[in-house]
């Protein structure tokens, strides 16, 4: 089972950035065997309309995946809430659950199973990622970035590995973040350095469990203004 994860579609922002996730997440449809669509609970977005018009040209089965279901703590709020987007959307399945609970991905895991072709191996059984560790390590760190900073920052800033060394059973790994603006390189720092040495922190723990080994994780900031909406710099950091 092989998992393409896209980027949300992007409503108003005429930035090149939010026209390279709008292109790689509605280029995908033409590209796998099943759409699991993600919403949550008690949210309807214009991003949300938008997939929603992706979806009713797709010809493939779609799972509508409700997520945070446990913010609806009774049956009397969760049944009438999901009766109501049956109406609004068309898809194969809605399928409430907490991604938290171990048991609904299992359930969500044999649902996918139900519509999947049966057909050979597209990569070795240990094969995980078709990407880099380079990479992995970025979108580790990018990850620690969007959850501390995601309601100030949102998608104005992406991280480059400059260094990627194995030095004895320790790699020594150098990255920069790079954001639009003076003010936003203030706010991914932090006051006295704390929320950075918080991503830093974060970011090395999964960083270490993905190489299984210590690392020693080095994070600067860097103010690249415009390069949110400049082809060319987003193509020098790996947006192609």
């Amino acid at each position: 089972m092989v998992f393409v994860d896209t980027p949300g579609i992007h409503v108003g922002d005429k930035k090149a950035i939010n026209s390279y996730m709008n292109r790689a997440a509605s280029s995908s449809f033409s590209e796998v065997d099943i759409v699991l669509w993600l919403v949550e609970v008690g949210k309807w977005t214009k991003e949300d309309e938008r997939v929603l018009e992706h979806v009713n040209k797709a010809d493939i089965p779609v799972i509508l995946c409700v997520n945070k279901i446990d913010k609806l703590n009774s049956n009397d709020l969760v049944l009438p809430y999901l009766e109501k987007i049956k109406e609004k959307v068309k898809v194969n399945e809605v399928f409430p659950l907490s991604a938290f609970q171990l048991s609904d991905t299992k359930t969500l895991k044999k649902l996918i199973l139900k519509y999947l072709p049966e057909q050979n191996a597209l990569y070795e059984k240990d094969y995980i990622t078709d990407r880099s560790e380079r990479f992995i390590v970025a979108e580790f760190i990018r990850e620690k970035l969007m959850r501390n900073l995601s309601s100030e920052i949102p998608y104005e800033l992406t991280v480059e590995i400059e260094k990627f060394d194995l030095d004895g059973k320790m790699y020594r790994i150098a990255a920069r973040i790079f954001v639009d603006k003076a003010s936003q390189k203030s706010i991914v720092i932090g006051h006295k350095g704390q929320m950075l040495r918080k991503i830093g922190e974060e970011s090395r723990l999964s960083i270490e469990g993905f190489l299984e080994s210590k690392v020693f994780l080095e994070l600067w900031v860097k103010v690249k203004q415009g390069w949110s909406d400049d082809k060319r710099a987003l193509a020098s950091l790996g947006y192609d």
